[in-house]
């Protein structure tokens, strides 16, 4: 098993805070590119207009691995696994679409974001009750 005896609602929260720090970690890395703060200013970054239903959207994204850092300590073990599952893919799925012209850095992120999510997924498929 991928979680080797230990607490899998344990690594799975853990897990999931390294998610929430890798886009912590992008979004302040993506501060350095040049012309990005003019950007932010204008409202518009990248082409694409940043609108209240975007930001809620935005909102939305981050919060769902937060919460998952606590449902992952605290759901029933059945109802815990399926939604690691499933807001582990669902999140891949988020992160992939949402870089669909990506840098290197963002690909770096990217990268390791994806790694993680789908060792929540591996580590959620294997878990069986005890």
């Amino acid at each position: 098993m991928m979680y080797q005896n230990g607490n899998p609602r344990l690594l799975l929260s853990i897990l999931w805070v390294f998610i929430i720090l890798n886009f912590f970690a992008r979004d302040i890395h993506e501060l350095g590119r040049p012309g990005m703060l003019e950007q932010m200013i204008s409202g518009t970054i990248d082409g694409v207009e940043i609108t209240e239903m975007l930001m809620l959207l935005g909102g939305i994204m981050i919060e769902i691995p937060i919460l998952m850092t606590v449902l992952a300590l605290q759901l029933p073990h059945g109802i815990n696994r399926w939604a690691n599952i499933g807001v582990g893919v669902l999140t891949m799925v988020m992160i992939v679409s949402m870089n669909l012209k990506p840098d290197l850095d963002n690909v770096f992120f990217m990268g390791i974001q994806l790694i993680a999510l789908i060792a929540i997924v591996g580590i959620a498929w294997q878990w069986r009750a005890s």
